[in-house]
């Protein structure tokens, strides 16, 4: 492999000539060395060394994106093609910007602190983050910080989140709207100040403003994985407490509309769906899914153009985006008298 000193050797100049000119930093060097120096970079097919150039510039090039679970608990994440989306915006927006990506799932506060001492990234990008000790550990860092979906407040840390509790209200008004007044409310585990808490309030507000009483018993909380949104469904088959559904995500409302077709229902002649998210799923499965909008590209771009203004000094006038949400008709809800 291809060194700075083998470049300098074949051009005829010095090793600091030739790595200023790879850093961009060419000084007094003249038009036509500069031409040489990257002709022989070519030549010789060579490869910066990354870990070199971070000492120099004090810039790793990398944008840590920090999964913030209970892993014995909440599996794994990616599972979700939500998440997949989200990332892939990440990914493409760093690449196009010269950023690179490192993807981790940390638990504790005490995981954070030791990601942070073996590697050296230029900003962090956190999903699930709450008030707690966790979060404390980011309000000490010098770097920047954005986080999603996240209901805490720092005039130092930028967020991008979602009208939560509009598109809870929305989905669960939805249904009302289309004669459903016995509606179940099913979702991952509900945090205080979360993104799921912040539609369960919708889904509450809509019943309230319908004078349909809250009913703690259509209430289903659990993993939001595959075998346990169909093992759900399966349960929520042998009921007839309820006419419809509300589920927080597009994943878990597939999982529970397999499951009742396993158990001998029918969506939506029988029981009546509505996720949020709107994956490309939703149109996959059978019936296409009546869902919740959101931009999951335009989120995950949205916290990149964050950092990079922030790594480049450029002012931001506005340290919070929320993003608008919608519903999407297809043929999991029938109308009923």
């Amino acid at each position: 492999m291809a060194t700075i000193k083998d470049i300098a050797k074949t051009v005829g100049v010095s090793c600091t000539t030739v790595s200023n000119v790879i850093h961009g930093k060419p000084g007094r060097v003249s038009a036509e060395t500069i031409i040489k120096i990257n002709k022989a970079i070519e030549d010789l097919n060579y490869v910066p060394n990354m870990s070199a150039r971070s000492l120099v510039s004090n810039s790793s090039k990398v944008i840590g994106v920090i999964n913030h679970i209970v892993t014995t608990r909440d599996k794994n994440f990616m599972e979700d093609p939500f998440h997949s989306i989200f990332i892939g915006a990440i990914e493409s927006t760093l690449r196009e910007n010269g950023y690179y990506l490192m993807l981790r799932t940390v638990e504790t506060s005490q995981d954070l602190n030791f990601f942070l001492r073996n590697w050296n990234v230029d900003g962090l990008i956190l999903t699930g983050i709450y008030e707690d000790d966790f979060y404390d550990v980011l309000t000490k860092l010098n770097i920047p910080v954005v986080l999603i979906d996240s209901y805490v407040s720092n005039p130092n840390i930028c967020n991008v989140s979602l009208e939560d509790f509009n598109g809870g209200y929305l989905a669960t008004k939805y249904l009302i709207d289309h004669g459903h007044r016995s509606i179940a409310f099913a979702s991952p585990f509900i945090k205080y100040k979360g993104v799921v808490s912040e539609r369960f309030d919708g889904y509450k507000k809509a019943l309230s403003e319908a004078n349909i009483e809250f009913n703690k018993d259509l209430v289903f909380e659990q993993e939001l994985d595959t075998p346990t949104a169909i093992a759900l469904g399966k349960s929520l088959a042998k009921r007839n407490d309820f006419t419809a559904i509300f589920s927080t995500a597009d994943i878990l409302a597939a999982g529970i509309i397999t499951g009742l077709k396993q158990a001998g229902k029918k969506v939506p002649d029988d029981i009546s769906i509505i996720g949020f998210d709107d994956i490309n799923l939703c149109n996959l499965i059978s019936p296409a899914l009546t869902t919740i909008h959101q931009d999951a590209h335009l989120k995950g771009k949205l916290s990149v153009n964050y950092i990079i203004d922030k790594l480049e000094n450029k002012p931001i006038h506005q340290r919070e985006t929320i993003l608008p949400v919608r519903v999407v008709e297809r043929d999991s809800v029938m109308s009923i008298s």
